[in-house]
């Protein structure tokens, strides 16, 4: 069973790499299944008979049986979670739809985004459409327009809306965060948001449904909470830790909640889920017991374990439910289903083949949860902690001590009394479990390295102080208390709810001043895979049993992973990564021995920008610390807006850039500079010159900030590449007359994102670029680039890529020059659909 299991999670892994999904799945589906009920049949038979099984066939069997069902499971699943679509030719076109809203709606500064059920699809002009025209599920933005403020929206209300709707569709980057993926996996076909319209209106305050009175009982605990703590820093904390609701916390906690490694601790996670439960099976196992303080005797009638994995499930199940039942919060219920029905049917056997059974029933219930991290740090941790603990020696009882009793009895008696030895005193029982819970620490911390490495590319050195701390903090008290504080009447509820947020209080100035330091965290470029399950096998070796030789040696394994360097061009090359951040520019230029990023990408919301959301995850995927220059090409949003918080994650050693005096980028500057033209350096052997704006430019305060953009060209032994920012048509004509030949470029950065007042045939036929770059958004509200403007590069013969269809591409600029598009080396199957 455990191969057929671990086969089925290899396969269901495999499908999520695919580029496409396999022909003819139902059928070949039925056929494994078919193969996977005979093997079972002849296993049984032969084991009925007493027949040997070969050592080799019948696991091997097993595992390639297991991979095949999970394979073509998960690509069954897939298909059907891919059928509902929105046509190409529907995107951006109106629909009048009617439909529930679905989950916890988001409030931000301008307006409320939800899911919307829907269930009546009309044209624009009421005239009604087949259902499938529009996905069953989608997320909708509602921004406050002409009318004002958005109407108050709550979970189960049936609205109808004028909406406009688009595909899935995110941007695609190295280790970033893959929301058509996540958009997937949440059963949400399409995106889109309100249009200003005198029709939009609710129909029905409440539509009945388990899932809706769920969603509502979670929006008033929310309500309450936040009315309660109106105004307090962590309210959000509160909120998470009883409805799951993450999205109120600030980034800058979550970023002390990361650094110091509690931030699994900052939701419903396994572990709250886990000890709610474990504490309800507890207390019905004590009370039944006692049979709940009457004459019968109710274990008679049903084992008290029995009632407690009962207890302990439908504890956990309700607080999966105030999770709104979300994916990492169900990964728990289903292992802790598995446990009950184990306890229950007194099957409890090899805690390795429930373990792995758990992981089976979520990868077939959810076959996207293997490419989230939490899966694998969840049932990495508790395979860690088995690995760790099970079969290990533990003192039960205390040794009988030698009496002159003893000296009488036969024997035999003897050593039957001293087999039996004497119960633990409690001060002993206090000490044990101080020390299994260190020794449980200890394991954690130190086995989940390399998967964190992998994952994350850093690992907390704090982490262990700080969970010692938050651990008990969070789960014994302020858990218990917010929910307590949820749940009563409002006199008895405010002292425990602000009493609660007074703790997250403390314990975050706390966290707040340990990450602070620059040891907190150990960060290196992520290990490739062969470098892992080398450290893993050290690991393993390090927590192996005491009595195993030299185990202190497994830390050797861990020297190349925390000693490993960012990978480099060589000398006189230069690799160039433009991201896809949306309807903005960046770019990472690098050369043997430094790194410069040009523009910093957009600014998506108050907490949200291309720097945190794009530059820095990918920054430190690659153990990239420091950035020996910033180029901010000029002030406007799409450009700058990530600049700060690259600046606040990032060594930046100086800023080049056309900001106005006072920017608050520069506030954040080690060094700054003014760019203008005639500016250049050279690094390993790659050339940056500085063609645009003339110094006189600043003088003239009625010119745009486009007008001013830092113009940088950047040249090899081989070839060169020109970013031209924003500058527009009058721009162009004056880098013609000043820089003439400089222009020329293998590689050209269209200049606005393909505006139709940039990119002139003048300019064109000065440059002669045989590769142009459009940075643009997916169906951005400019429509850049132009189609005239697109047009007119196709028309001169240059390759055209853009960053909303090819992802982010990467130019190596070595004796030949070599260009990878994401979305084609990367491809998944779900990209596009």
């Amino acid at each position: 069973m455990l191969c057929l299991l671990l086969g089925v999670l290899g396969g269901v892994a495999a499908l999520q790499m695919q580029a496409d999904l396999p022909a003819s799945v139902p059928e070949t589906l039925l056929a494994v299944l078919a193969a996977c009920v005979l093997a079972l049949v002849l296993q049984a038979l032969r084991l009925r008979r007493d027949q040997a099984e070969p050592m080799l066939s019948g696991p091997v069997l097993r595992l390639v049986l297991g991979s095949a069902l999970g394979f073509f499971w998960a690509a069954w699943q897939a298909q059907m979670a891919l059928a509902p679509q929105l046509a190409k030719a529907d995107e951006g076109r109106d629909f009048i739809v009617a439909g529930t809203i679905d989950n916890l709606p988001y409030r931000f500064e301008r307006g409320v985004r939800f899911n919307f059920a829907v269930e009546q699809v009309d044209d624009a002009g009421s005239r009604p459409l087949p259902l499938a025209t529009i996905p069953p599920r989608v997320v909708l933005s509602w921004y406050a327009g002409r009318s004002g403020a958005v109407d108050d929206v709550q979970p189960g209300e049936r609205w109808r809306f004028k909406v406009r709707l688009q595909r899935p569709h995110g941007n695609a980057n190295p280790h970033g965060f893959d929301y058509e993926l996540w958009l997937l996996e949440q059963g949400v076909r399409a995106t889109g948001y309100v249009r200003d319209d005198s029709g939009n209106r609710r129909l029905n305050s409440f539509v009945f449904s388990m899932h809706n009175v769920v969603e509502s009982c979670r929006s008033i605990l929310r309500d309450k909470i936040q009315r309660t703590l109106n105004g307090k820093p962590y309210a959000g904390v509160i909120v998470a830790l009883v409805v799951g609701d993450q999205r109120s916390i600030p980034q800058t906690d979550w970023q002390v909640f990361n650094r110091t490694g509690i931030s699994h601790l900052i939701s419903i996670s396994g572990l709250h889920i886990t000890m709610i439960a474990g504490l309800a099976a507890w207390l019905a196992s004590w009370l039944w017991r006692h049979s709940l303080f009457t004459q019968r005797q109710l274990p008679l009638l049903l084992p008290a374990q029995k009632l407690a994995a009962v207890a302990g499930w439908l504890a956990g199940l309700l607080y999966v439910l105030l999770a709104g039942f979300g994916v990492p919060a169900q990964r728990t219920l289903y292992m802790l289903s598995v446990i009950a029905l184990a306890l229950w049917c007194g099957r409890l056997t090899a805690v390795s083949h429930v373990l792995a059974l758990a992981a089976g029933i979520v990868v077939l219930l959810d076959p996207w949860a293997v490419q989230q991290p939490g899966f694998w740090l969840s049932f990495g941790a508790v395979a860690i902690i088995l690995y760790a603990s099970v079969g290990r020696m533990a003192l039960h009882k205390n040794e009988a001590q030698e009496s002159d009793e003893a000296e009488m009895l036969p024997p035999a008696a003897a050593r039957r009394r001293k087999r039996r030895g004497t119960p633990l005193t409690r001060r002993q029982r206090i000490g044990q479990g101080l020390r299994e819970a260190l020794n449980t620490q200890y394991a954690v911390t130190l086995g989940l390295v390399p998967l964190t490495m992998l994952l994350f590319a850093q690992v907390s050195l704090i982490s262990p102080m700080a969970n010692a701390v938050a651990i008990p903090l969070v789960s014994l008290v302020v858990t218990p208390m917010a929910l307590l504080g949820s749940f009563l009447p409002d006199p008895l509820a405010e002292p425990l709810l602000l009493a609660a947020h007074e703790v997250v209080r403390v314990l975050a100035a706390g966290l707040r001043w340990l990450s602070g330091f620059e040891f907190s965290v150990w960060t290196v470029p992520m290990p490739p895979w062969w470098l892992f399950a080398w450290t893993l096998a050290g690991t393993l070796w390090l927590l192996a049993p005491r009595g195993w030789p030299t185990r202190w040696l497994g830390l050797a394994s861990w020297l190349p992973l925390l000693a490993a360097e960012p990978v480099h061009p060589q000398d006189g090359e230069l690799q160039v990564t433009v991201f896809d951040v949306g309807q903005g520019m960046a770019l990472l230029l690098e050369t043997s021995g430094h790194r410069l990023l040009y523009d910093t990408g957009p600014a998506y919301a108050p907490d949200a920008d291309g720097g945190n959301r794009v530059i820095v995850p990918y920054l430190r995927a690659r153990g990239i610390g420091q950035l020996d220059g910033l180029v901010v090409s000029h002030s406007d949003t799409d450009h700058s807006g990530g600049a700060l918080t690259v600046m606040q994650n990032v060594k930046v050693r100086w800023l080049l850039s056309s900001l106005p005096d006072g920017h608050v980028v520069l506030d954040a500057a080690r060094q700054h500079r003014r760019c203008v033209a005639g500016q250049g350096w050279q690094w390993d052997g790659v050339r940056f010159e500085v063609l645009h704006p003339a110094a006189a430019s600043y003088a003239d305060e009625k010119l745009k900030t486009n007008a001013r953009s830092c113009v940088l060209r950047v040249s090899t032994r081989s070839a060169s590449l020109l970013l031209a920012g924003d500058i527009e048509a009058e721009q162009e004509s004056e880098l013609l007359q000043r820089a003439g030949e400089k222009l020329r470029a293998a590689v050209l950065l269209a200049p606005h994102h393909g505006s139709g007042t940039s990119s002139t045939p003048a300019f064109l036929a000065a440059v002669q670029p045989s590769i142009a770059i459009f940075q643009v958004g997916y169906r951005n509200r400019y429509r850049h680039p132009k189609p005239e403007v697109y047009a007119r590069y196709a028309a001169n013969g240059i390759r055209r890529l853009r960053s909303d269809e090819s992802g982010a591409i990467t130019l190596r600029f070595t004796d030949k020059m070599e260009v990878d598009e994401y979305r084609k080396s990367h491809a998944r199957y779900w990209y596009g659909r």
